[in-house]
């Protein structure tokens, strides 16, 4: 009994819900080392109804473990043959799929690979279920967005307000380093985190924090080069065995989570988000991930970066044009085919 009690004191902590409709999920890359742990948080998340799992091996094996979880929601499971069944009436579709990182790579040594993985997924995604929402979770995300957007814009059904990049495990790290600094509770220590989804184009926006402003000096320069290469952390610890796949799984089902409550009418749902974006626009940069509320359609609105220190001006300055080179990366590969 202790361990059910903890199990859904812990789901509690996870998932916020509202008194709405439930939706249908697929998660494109069921089987794979983010999939799988994936899978089990979606179950257990009271406002996804039914649940369709996907991959080239393993999908229907996943299904039926995670199906045994004894929350309403039904779990199907999809061979790789059947992409179209498994995203029929699906209004939210995570795309974790793709090989993970190894020690010594960094998320562009993935992108050949992975690039043709998300290009392939978000065709049939066009075709099989054009009006679902699409969270894009499979490395180099600042360059696999892009990709999405140019193969829906193909099929004719690209919808801006429709496509995030997952960005919520720098949001995640960067919250749980900061409270482990300023001894708090992570879950009371808000940190807003703009840019991209790798290295330097990660930007914390610590001044903002109430906790993270009086952080100064090397604790601060230590505090955000953790935060932007967290991942190598983990990467390293497995020693060739994958990549940080439980914590990015916790992120994707937060961030999915957070989108079903502002698909279900909830107000005032904001967080980081890799999006089609007006706000470096004039740049070249198209793509941007800061604070959005989501709403009925999705992207409700994008809210400015607002106020920042100068030592935030000089990571935004970073940022910026590696993030161009990796949104023009994506663009370039879908371009000649």
């Amino acid at each position: 009994m202790l361990c059910r009690a903890a199990l859904r004191s812990s789901s509690a902590r996870l998932f916020s819900t509202s008194a709405a409709r439930q939706t249908k999920v697929a998660v494109l890359g069921a089987g794979g080392g983010i999939g799988q742990p994936l899978s089990l948080l979606l179950k257990s998340d009271p406002l996804v109804s039914s649940l369709s799992l996907y991959d080239i091996r393993g999908a229907p094996g996943v299904a039926a473990d995670v199906s045994h979880v004894d929350t309403a929601s039904e779990v199907t499971g999809y061979p790789a043959d059947k992409i179209d069944a498994a995203l029929d009436g699906v209004q939210v579709v995570v795309i974790p799929a793709g090989v993970p990182r190894k020690p010594g790579m960094t998320r562009d040594d993935l992108f050949n690979t992975n690039a043709s993985i998300v290009r392939d997924l978000a065709t049939a995604v066009a075709r099989a279920s054009p009006s679902a929402h699409i969270l894009v979770i499979s490395n180099p995300v600042n360059s696999t967005v892009p990709i999405v957007a140019a193969a829906l814009e193909k099929a004719g059904v690209f919808d801006p307000r429709r496509l995030f990049g997952i960005t919520t495990l720098d949001v995640v790290r960067a919250q749980r380093f900061l409270a482990g600094i300023v001894e708090s509770d992570p879950r009371q220590t808000p940190v807003t985190v703009i840019g991209g989804h790798s290295g330097a184009t990660i930007v914390p926006l610590l001044s903002q924090s109430q906790y993270g402003k009086g952080i100064k000096g090397e604790t601060y320069d230590k505090l955000v080069h953790r935060i932007q290469f967290g991942g190598d952390e983990v990467v390293k610890a497995k020693d060739g065995a994958g990549s940080a796949t439980l914590s990015m799984a916790y992120a994707g089902a937060k961030f999915t989570n957070l989108l079903l409550r502002g698909l279900n009418g909830e107000k005032g749902v904001i967080t980081p988000t890799f999006v089609r974006s007006p706000l470096y626009e004039s740049q070249g940069i198209d793509f941007f991930s800061s604070s959005v509320e989501l709403g009925l359609q999705g992207v409700e609105k994008i809210h400015p970066i607002g106020d920042i220190s100068p030592e935030e001006e000089k990571l935004l300055a970073a940022c910026l044009p590696e993030l161009k080179k990796n949104i023009e990366k994506g663009k370039a590969f879908v371009a000649p085919n």
